[in-house]
This record gives structure tokens, sequence and C-alpha cells, in this order.
């Protein structure tokens, strides 16, 4: 097993736009051709782009750090930086909200986002792999998802997934740390576990999630222990990667 500080950005942001209708796209080819290079020269790492499928004016994406204080140095550098500055209010102008973001990290050393198999396309260029759809689940908890709830995903939960063909890509509980840029909003007063899957197709997430509807240790094992932690209804999103999305 790696050591826990081995793993890659064990800080991570899971943030949801709101976007001015049929602003989405003209937000994505802003980011991917300004906003990604120009983060990670600074520090940051970003994990993914995405069109929500079940949301027309929403774009996610995910934002990886090596940890808090590396995170308050990067976003102070790029949002001070000249690319930001020089874009901002085009970027801007696309939104309605963008505080929706959920501050996360990887509760073990199994959890985290693998590195990427394949470089990031340059801008304009086909990716060398077909397009794959992403699902993030997002259970929200009574109470803090500990090291036995952890562990209980990771002996039991997990392995049904797989099974189903919803094998976990990266699993995530919520980061309590201070926020070092508070100029950036998070959603710090919430119990979250998220995981993501990845898909051919949507054909191929409705398959997985009816085998694991059907399985009976889910239904009757995993279910109903998993629903008295939850305090809602769990929040799934079916994101479609970006044309230069490592995570796809």
């Amino acid at each position: 097993m790696r050591p826990l500080n081995a793993l890659r950005c064990p800080v991570v942001e899971l943030r949801q736009y709101t976007l001015h209708p049929g602003q989405r796209d003209v937000l994505i080819e802003l980011f991917d051709r300004e906003f990604v290079e120009s983060q990670e020269e600074v520090g940051a790492t970003v994990l993914g782009q995405f069109r929500d499928l079940d949301a027309p004016d929403r774009f996610v994406w995910l934002r990886g750090f090596e940890d808090m204080p590396r995170r308050a140095k990067a976003l102070k550098s790029f949002y001070g930086g000249p690319v930001w500055q020089a874009r901002r209010d085009e970027a801007n102008a696309t939104m309605i909200d963008s505080d929706n973001v959920l501050l996360l990290r990887p509760p073990s050393a199994h959890g985290g986002f693998p590195v990427p198999v394949e470089a990031r396309p340059l801008p304009g260029e086909p990716s060398p792999s077909p397009p794959s759809l992403v699902l993030a689940t997002i259970w929200y908890g009574r109470d803090p998802f500990d090291t036995t709830f952890v562990e209980f995903f990771e002996r039991r939960v997990r392995p049904v997934l797989a099974e189903a063909g919803c094998e976990p890509l990266a699993y995530l509980q919520s980061e309590h740390a201070p926020n070092t840029f508070p100029a950036l909003p998070v959603r710090m007063n919430e119990e979250v576990f998220v995981w993501f899957a990845r898909f051919v197709d949507e054909g191929d997430i409705d398959h997985c999630l009816n085998r694991l509807h059907l399985s009976v240790r889910w239904r009757e094992e995993l279910l109903p222990a998993l629903s008295e932690r939850w305090a809602r209804a769990p929040q799934q999103l079916r994101l479609a990667p970006t044309q230069r999305s490592v995570l796809r």
C-alpha cells in the first residue's frame, strides 16, 4: 500500500457552476484555452472539466492540490496573476453562481484519483481515446464519515459496486481544514462522501445502476446500512468530459 502522502492531490475541490443560459460552451472554450496550464503552472492540478448531462447550464470541474498551504499559494498566484486578471470579466459574465464548492480529501491510500495514462490534448486537438462519461455520486451524512465507514466502504460496498460495473475510480470525503483562500467560499458545514466511476455512455450508466438495484446484497444488506447514515437523498452527477479533460 502506498503511503497517504504519496497520493495524487490530497486536497480536491469539486466545483459546480451555474451559468447563464447558453453560456456553458462559451465558458468551456475559454477555460480549456486559458485556465488549464495557467493554473497548473502555479501549483494547482486541473483534474477534470465536464458538462452536466442533466443540467444544460451547469459546468462542473475538479481541482487538486498537494496540501492546504500550497492551495492558498496556488490560488493567490492564479487569481492575482495576469491570465485571470485579463480574462476574469469574460469568465464571470457567463456565471450566475460559482460558490457551490465541496472541499474533499481521499480517506485512505486507495481513494485518490489515478495519474492519467494519456497526455492532455492541446486546444483543438482530438483526444487519443474515445470519450467516456463520469458518474459522481454524493452521499450526504448525518455524521462524519469516519474510519469505520471508510473500511465498510472499501471491504463491503466497493466490491458490490464493482460487480455491478460501477468500479469506483476515486472516492473522497469532506475536508474540514480551514479554508486557506477565503476569497473563494466552500461548503464547510456538510459531511459528504463522494465516489466517481467511469462509463462508456449513458446506456452503460443505466445498465450498471440497474444491475446494482437487482443485487440482493445491495438491496438487503448495504443500502439499508447506508441509508441510515444519509441526511438526505444522494446526488448523482452524470458528467461528459470536455475536449481537454484528462479525466475522461
